[in-house]
């Protein structure tokens, strides 16, 4: 277990770094779009490639920034039951999400993205728009996003099961689970 749990520590330290990644990416997508709208009305001026980086930028921000989510276990989930659930049902409920949704949709998806994007990278695909952008880079971020999510979702589930056995991970991310005040 401890080699598991090692392997944790460290998905949980690759997923902050493209956390920071996404966080920086958020700041150039509005200073681009705030730069663009300037130049645009301001001087008329106007180019189909601001238009298209602002849009990888949102892609990294999505596809980058979901393993760090899953980490800081601030995804979206439905409540009506789990919050009411014990501290080790909802571990168990956590273990069987990751393990029948999660773990099989993203390797599917990391998986089925890769040839979209080789087929991109070897035809050194273009934008059909004027003045577009080459296409690659941003569909090398849905293998590389989903492989992230797959990953960070392997490590939790390691850390669930710990948790299961007695074992408490050293983590510097605590996952918290209460009961919602009645």
């Amino acid at each position: 277990m401890g080699a598991l749990l090692g392997f944790s520590r460290a998905m949980d330290k690759v997923s902050t770094v493209f956390g920071v990644i996404a966080y920086w990416l958020v700041l150039l997508a509005c200073a681009t779009s705030a730069g663009n709208a300037v130049v645009r009305y301001g001087i008329s001026y106007s180019s189909n490639a601001w238009l298209e980086v602002q849009w990888y930028f949102f892609a990294g921000i999505v596809m980058l920034g979901a393993a760090p989510t899953l980490l800081r276990n601030e995804h979206v989930r439905v409540d009506l039951v789990f919050g009411n659930l014990s501290p080790r049902a909802q571990l168990w409920v956590d273990v069987f999400g990751l393990i029948l949704f999660l773990l099989p949709a993203m390797g599917l998806l990391a998986w089925m993205t890769w040839p979209f994007f080789l087929d991109s990278f070897v035809r050194l695909e273009e934008s059909s728009n004027a003045g577009g952008l080459i296409r690659w880079p941003v569909k090398l971020l849905l293998p590389v996003g989903f492989l992230l999510i797959w990953l960070q979702g392997l490590a939790e589930l390691i850390k669930r099961i710990a948790l299961l056995r007695g074992i408490t991970p050293g983590t510097e991310v605590v996952v918290e689970y209460h009961r919602p005040e009645q």
